[in-house]
């Protein structure tokens, strides 16, 4: 099976800033259901994660943010957020919008 990377963005909506130090687990679906982790990291000072080498298919991406949020002392409704989405050949762009109270995805580029 041909191999894809996965690279994701974190911008803090209520600051206008990226969201540096949000960890993030990519996980692949696996054969017969369920899902495994594939990597771990926390986003950079510019609230990325790239290059995450993976194989096509169905995966998540998870963000904790609210541990993030917490070490902010900010309250949040969203402990945390989980986008699933198709890894296609090639490379995958998923970035998060992100408030305390709100978020938002799409498919970057």
């Amino acid at each position: 099976m041909n191999e894809c990377t996965v690279s994701s963005h974190v911008l803090n909506a209520v600051e206008g800033r990226p969201a540096a130090g949000v960890r993030l687990t990519l996980l692949r679906e696996r054969e017969g259901g369920g899902y495994e982790p594939v990597r771990s990291d926390v986003t950079d000072a510019d609230g990325r994660v790239s290059g995450w080498a993976t194989v096509p298919g169905r995966h998540r991406l998870r963000f904790d943010t609210g541990a993030w949020f917490a070490a902010r002392g900010i309250a949040t409704f969203y402990p945390e957020v989980e986008i699933a989405f198709t890894a296609a050949e090639g490379h995958s762009h998923v970035p998060l919008l992100l408030s305390p109270f709100a978020y938002s995805t799409y498919r970057g580029s």
